[in-house]
């Protein structure tokens, strides 16, 4: 596997740092999560096993092992000097002040072993008037215009899924392939810095971009879209649909379907930005096509015409689509104390003339502590020492 050789210590929590790592050891990274004795936080979210280990857990710590330590004690600081001298990657989403205070920041880890690259994600990087503040996703939401461009003018809304922290772990995930790279002609290691804040502004970018250069304050409008139309849910008689269409193109084999030819010739839809600008309009007939239909009628009908579209599904009609198993998307793993296996999605893509890791569940609180400090030097009495003073 790509990746097979590299040894990647995870201090990460949540999803930015402990995504990033599972991106690595999907494709043949060993990766070693560090966390309190007892269990870090995060391991407790949503508990869905009889451990309370729980649904992010599973998906953040696919393929990973578990060390369990107390990192700021003496004995622990011994313990992450002896694995960063045998690691690549140190993994570590907490903000500047504690990577320092435990002597994970990069100054202190390149004084170990010079070849460690450090990955760190935090809300506002290391600089500036914020930089000590910490945050979550929805800060990043917040604080880039998604969340005041979402839902009405009366209540904005933030997105359920946490996709700054999945976006940041994307780009630290990315930085640390750049670093490897760097490192095979400089010899040298180097510190990935992501933050949510940047993560979420590179998301919303176009909209700053178009403010920056039209002077144009957009306002929320719904579920339609800004630059295209009719971009929007519409209610069946069964359900809800999503249309996106996009192009003249499109628009005009969307146009023949719904019986509405002429809307071609209409210059205020001559462009996919004139269509967005009037999408209001747009959005009403395609609202009366849809209701005399049942979902599945109208996702035919727009299938046949070309025109994109899907169905509004639930969470667990989303795994059960017969797409979804023809991609082979889902990987069952087996769970101690889970009631049935974990319906696991990896790293979605494909590579021609690599394989990526099997299937393996997330560890268990201190599963794999005996062997990876074993694999240190430590004999068993030492183990025993250090789990008796808490330490492990």
């Amino acid at each position: 596997m790509p990746l097979t050789g590299i040894r990647v210590l995870d201090f990460g929590r949540y999803i930015a740092g402990p995504y990033c790592a599972a991106l690595l050891a999907d494709y043949g990274a060993d990766v070693i999560r560090i966390e309190a004795p007892g269990g870090n936080d995060d391991r407790f979210t949503v508990p869905v096993a009889e451990d309370g280990s729980g649904a992010m857990f599973m998906q953040m710590n696919r393929a990973k092992r578990c060390l369990t330590l107390k990192p700021g004690s003496p004995e622990g600081r011994e313990i992450v000097r002896r694995l960063v001298e045998t690691a690549d990657v140190v993994v570590a989403n907490l903000p500047h002040d504690a990577l320092v205070r435990l002597g994970l920041d990069h100054g202190s880890l390149s004084a170990i072993n010079p070849r460690i690259i450090l990955a760190t994600a935090s809300a506002f990087g290391s600089e500036g008037p914020l930089a000590k503040n910490v945050g979550f996703d929805a800060v990043g939401q917040a604080m880039s215009g998604a969340v005041h461009l979402t839902g009405t003018p009366d209540q904005p809304y933030r997105a359920q899924v946490n996709y700054v922290d999945f976006g940041t772990a994307l780009h630290t995930a990315f930085g640390v392939l750049i670093a490897l790279r760097e490192r095979e002609t400089t010899g040298k290691g180097q510190c990935v810095s992501g933050s949510l804040l940047g993560t979420a502004l590179a998301m919303t970018n176009a909209l700053t971009i178009d403010h920056a250069l039209n002077g144009i304050e957009r306002q929320p409008i719904g579920n339609r879209s800004y630059s295209s139309a009719p971009t929007d849910l519409f209610r069946t008689r069964d359900g809800w649909i999503v249309t996106q269409i996009v192009g003249g193109g499109i628009f005009a084999r969307w146009a023949d379907l719904v019986g509405r030819p002429e809307l071609v010739e209409d210059p205020r839809y001559a462009s996919d930005i004139l269509r967005g600008d009037n999408g209001e309009e747009l959005s009403i007939i395609m609202q009366q096509w849809c209701i005399g239909r049942t979902s599945a009628e109208a996702i035919a009908a727009l299938a046949a015409a070309r025109v994109p579209a899907a169905p509004v599904l639930r969470p667990h009609e989303a795994l059960a689509q017969p797409q979804v198993a023809a991609m082979g998307l889902v990987e069952p793993v087996a769970y101690p104390g889970a009631v049935k296996e974990v319906p696991m999605i990896r790293t979605p893509i494909r590579l021609s003339a690599s394989a990526r890791s099997a299937p393996t569940r997330a560890p268990q609180v201190g599963e794999h502590s005996d062997a990876i400090l074993a694999e240190l030097g430590y004999d068993a009495e030492a183990i025993s020492a250090l789990r008796a003073q808490n330490i492990i």
